[in-house]
């Protein structure tokens, strides 16, 4: 393995974390669970160096984007979300001119998304503009595998900015930055001491305590959550960086031992009336390599 060590900025860093949304490059992508907004409160946790980045749920990708590390291996189990990555990366341009003439209307909306084009760049604009006009940036499938989310009534004519999409594809396409698509186990394969690890499972807050493990089963499975963390708590053991984010629940709490752990407080978004939204208590467990990189 190559003596590369990457330095995270904390004084730059933080104000960017602090405006998220005037920061470049940033996630373009809406996504539930998106850690944008926590930022500020999950560098703090991060070591002050670390080898190569991995991210396994890697969703818009809020924290990649503002640490920009040169050597990173991203994966996500949904294979067309890491295909629009790609090929915005391979491609912005291509992505950007297929993205320009759409409009947040609600029939062009249904059109699209009952007919899916073949090309990878139109499709990847295509997933863009579904994202960003449907209910909540929310992304689900039916059993058929087709993307089934409604119209979402945006207030805006916007769609992506276009610059932000550019630099975006230049963090994605540097040379030691792979994309990949799987099971978290995948992404992690190869991990070293030394290595920052971020685990951001599929979680939801808003449950009864008795009822988390049914509440988020089909989201995550239960037994997948413990693989996740014998995993992670393996690698903490010979030395690598981990940070997980999850759902502030004792069950969870209890899967990291040896690990310490931040609440975080934020507002909850995906409730379909503003009337059942309000605050919500997740956690970041976190065990950093003490003796360095």
């Amino acid at each position: 393995m190559p003596p590369i060590q990457q330095q995270i900025s904390r004084s730059y860093l933080e104000g960017v974390a602090t405006s998220p949304l005037s920061a470049m490059p940033r996630a373009y992508l809406r996504w539930a669970g998106s850690k944008r907004a926590l930022l500020r409160h999950i560098l703090p946790l991060l070591p002050e160096a670390y080898r190569v980045y991995r991210e396994p749920f890697f969703g818009s990708g809020a924290l990649f984007f503002l640490l920009q590390p040169t050597h990173a291996v991203l994966s996500d189990a949904c294979i067309e979300l890491m295909e629009t990555h790609r090929a915005v990366r391979d491609n912005a341009s291509a992505v950007i001119r297929f993205l320009g003439p759409l409009i947040p209307d609600r029939d062009l909306f249904y059109s699209i998304r009952a007919n899916r084009s073949s090309g990878r760049f139109k499709r990847a604009a295509e997933f863009i503009y579904l994202n960003k006009v449907c209910w909540n940036g929310l992304y689900r499938v039916n059993s058929a595998g087709e993307f089934n989310v409604p119209f979402g009534r945006p207030k805006s004519t916007f769609i992506v900015d276009f610059e932000n999409l550019r630099q975006c594809s230049a963090a994605l396409h540097r040379r030691n930055v792979r994309i990949k698509d799987g099971d978290f186990e995948k992404c992690l394969e190869g991990t070293k001491a030394g290595d920052l690890v971020f685990l951001d499972p599929p979680y939801v807050t808003r449950h009864n305590n008795n009822g988390f493990v049914d509440y988020n089963e089909t989201l995550f499975s239960w037994s997948d959550q413990i693989r996740l963390a014998n995993l992670a708590v393996e690698l903490a053991n010979h030395g690598t960086n981990v940070v997980v984010a999850n759902a502030n629940h004792k069950e969870v709490i209890r899967l990291y031992p040896g690990f310490r752990k931040k609440e975080i407080q934020r507002q909850s978004t995906l409730a379909s009336s503003s009337r059942f939204r309000g605050t919500v208590s997740e956690l970041v467990l976190y065990s950093l390599n003490e003796r360095g990189v």
